[in-house]
């Protein structure tokens, strides 16, 4: 738990960086025990060596959603993010689930580099947004934590298209 942790952690302090008060972590070691014990996180190995992991959780009859999708930083660019994301959808079709979701924080002010990269990869990869919340209104416990204003771009993707 703690190296996934530490993983998780690692990439959104990069992917995430001004968006959150000074000392804000994504996630922590007991959070991420609880969701593994649910069944929720997978994680991608090579040769023995954690290098990504992923959040995956059914949400209503329909629809499951992917996120805290991490690929370790030194093995970026060589598809292991991209085969999380495809195994999270390969899950939601064995479990007759018909779109994959997932939620991008993104600043409402100023335009972020890596949230400008997601946000290209996830429509090449078929992912189109569906609608705009606030923070305040999907997790208002995590607002105060913010160092900006920030909204969650939602996404689908139809899984049997």
């Amino acid at each position: 738990m703690t190296a996934v942790t530490a993983l998780i952690n690692e990439v959104y302090e990069v992917a995430e960086e001004g968006l959150w008060a000074t000392g804000t972590t994504r996630s922590s070691r007991q959070e991420v025990a609880s969701l593994t014990h649910a069944g929720e996180i997978t994680v991608a190995r090579l040769h023995e060596e954690l290098v990504g992991c992923v959040r995956i959780q059914q949400l209503t009859a329909g629809i499951c959603e992917f996120g805290m999708l991490a690929a370790a930083p030194k093995r970026r660019g060589t598809g292991i993010g991209r085969e999380l994301v495809r195994f999270a959808e390969q899950f939601g079709r064995d479990a007759g689930l018909d779109v994959m979701q997932l939620e991008l924080l993104v600043p409402r002010e100023w335009s972020h580099p890596a949230k400008e990269f997601l946000a290209a990869w996830y429509g090449r990869i078929g992912y189109q947004v569906v609608r705009t919340g606030s923070i305040d209104e999907s997790y208002p416990e995590l607002a105060p934590s913010l160092a900006t204003p920030c909204d969650f771009v939602i996404y689908h993707k139809n899984l049997h298209a």
